[in-house]
């Protein structure tokens, strides 16, 4: 049986309440629009990514994030230094924005002037999922607003060949959106927490909106696979059986938001610009201390705990920092020795909630960089997307005469180079003490599929340093890292992939 939620329709005739009016983005409007027409674009400006405010209202509150939560009650107080290098200052706000004219004084003045904070991403538009609905139509938000190719692909969620680029057409890139919703309603989440759907919803069109589109790899998209990923991974039957409801809300919430806000470069570019980031965290895990923070002030600002106990709002910040923090790729061997030693020992209760914690840790870690263990249309496409993330950096470091990052040159690396070293050092340890302690057989469908994708890879390399070198000379191991070409490459039959 379908459930249908239904966002509420306020009156025509009766003025918009004064809690709506303070949001300027995913789901508020003002009174001079209509409720579900086209927002006023000098009201698109005051939306400012995960923390926002109102700058007209001289008594909203205004959120910073330092660490806590500070409320400040007056207008115009100075965001947080961004940046002392010596040799730049890169406002990431400009990375991929386009020059454009027409801005007036006005916009500029002091008064009128909205700054973000601890937030990289550019100005934001009004949520599309809100664009062009006629106010006579209510917006359902699990029937009209889902195509039937988009339910269809739901029935399959569970599956590991799960095409989320598929579904995010289907969604009219809204995938993250509508995947985290369905779980959450699937799992019965909604109802048990008695989450109020308007303020779930709002907080979902935020999460989404403040990822940064023009990312190659790490975007909405990206969350929403990893969303799927976890969901994979928490219906396995040794944590199926085991896991708390209040584990899956938080492992779900964990997966959706692990990379909020992200800028697109990686923790030493931050550390190596002396970026404001890099000095409030103190250089340790910078990028994840920032999604943490990012996704509280989300939490806070649409209240969607606000009807729990102050104690249980704030165990479960908590609780979703500690898994979002384990995502950092710096920490990985500390996890991976932890996990080897407990599945030596066989000392694993999934009774045990610090237990059952690590384990949502670790199968988090799993999910993050799962790509590798994707089919190979699906992994090669993301391959290709982290690839053009990384030589983005490296053209940034490169303008700036800064020190190219390991993996970030173009000229000196390609992705089939790259995939093979990340599949070797990092992927494949992880995954195979995940299949020691997930016997299963999706775990045996990944690590099959990260030797095809590695073999495939390896092939294409000794194609492309053959063609290089001449026909009369023998191709290079790519495995040694010798094999040069060109990022982009062909596609090549594997046989049936499906799981």
């Amino acid at each position: 049986m379908e459930v249908c939620y239904q966002l509420p329709v306020l009156p025509l005739d009766r003025p918009v309440p004064k809690h709506v009016l303070s949001r300027r983005g995913a789901i508020s409007f003002s009174s001079s629009s209509s409720l579900f027409g086209a927002p006023d674009p000098r009201q698109l400006s005051q939306r400012r990514g995960a923390i926002s405010y109102d700058s007209s209202d001289q008594t909203a509150l205004y959120i910073r994030m330092l660490g806590d939560v500070r409320v400040r009650s007056q207008v115009g107080f100075e965001p947080e230094r961004r940046s002392s290098h010596p040799y730049l200052c890169i406002d990431f706000r400009t990375l991929h924005t386009r020059p454009s004219s027409g801005s007036t004084s006005a916009d500029s003045s002091p008064e009128r002037r909205v700054h973000r904070l601890l937030s990289f991403q550019r100005y934001l538009h009004s949520s599309r999922l809100l664009r062009g609905i006629p106010q006579q139509i209510p917006l359902h938000i699990l029937d009209e607003d889902y195509t039937g190719q988009a339910r269809c692909m739901l029935e399959k969620v569970g599956t590991w060949n799960f095409d989320i680029f598929l579904f995010d057409r289907f969604t009219n890139g809204n995938s993250l959106i509508t995947l985290t919703l369905h779980l959450l309603n699937q799992y019965g989440l909604v109802e048990l927490f008695q989450l109020d759907m308007l303020k779930l919803w709002r907080f979902l069109v935020m999460v989404q909106e403040d990822y940064h589109s023009d990312n190659p790899y790490h975007n909405a998209v990206h969350a929403a696979d990893v969303t799927q990923a976890m969901y994979c991974f928490m219906q396995e039957p040794i944590l199926a059986k085991s896991l708390t409801s209040c584990d899956i809300l938080l492992g779900l919430l964990a997966a959706a938001t692990h990379d909020l806000d992200h800028p697109g470069v990686n923790q030493p570019f931050l550390i190596k610009t002396d970026h404001y980031l890099a000095t409030l965290y103190r250089n340790n895990s910078v990028l994840e201390n920032h999604h943490w923070k990012s996704a509280v002030g989300l939490l806070r600002e649409t209240g969607l705990f606000s009807h729990l106990p102050a104690e249980d709002s704030l165990n479960m910040e908590r609780e979703l920092g500690s898994l979002i923090l384990a995502t950092d790729i710096s920490r990985q061997n500390d996890y991976l020795c932890r996990f080897r030693r407990h599945l030596d020992q066989d000392n694993l209760c999934v009774s045990n909630a610090s237990h059952r914690h690590f384990l949502l840790q670790m199968a988090l870690k799993c999910a993050d960089i799962c790509n590798p263990c994707r089919p190979w249309e699906l992994s090669k496409q993301w391959s290709e997307k982290v690839t053009d993330e990384f030589f983005q950096q490296g053209d940034i470091e490169k303008k700036h005469k800064l020190e190219v990052s390991p993996v970030c040159d173009r000229e000196m690396n390609t992705v089939g180079n790259i995939q093979i070293g990340f599949m070797t050092y990092v992927v494949e340890p992880l995954f195979a003490e995940w299949t020691r302690f997930s016997d299963t057989r999706l775990s045996h469908t990944m690590m099959g599929h990260m030797r095809l994708n590695k073999a495939s890879w390896g092939a294409l390399l000794r194609e492309q340093s053959s063609v290089a070198a001449g026909p009369s000379s023998p191709g290079t191991d790519p495995e040694d890292g010798a094999a040069t070409g060109g990022s982009r490459s062909k596609e090549i039959p594997q046989g049936s992939r499906e799981s």
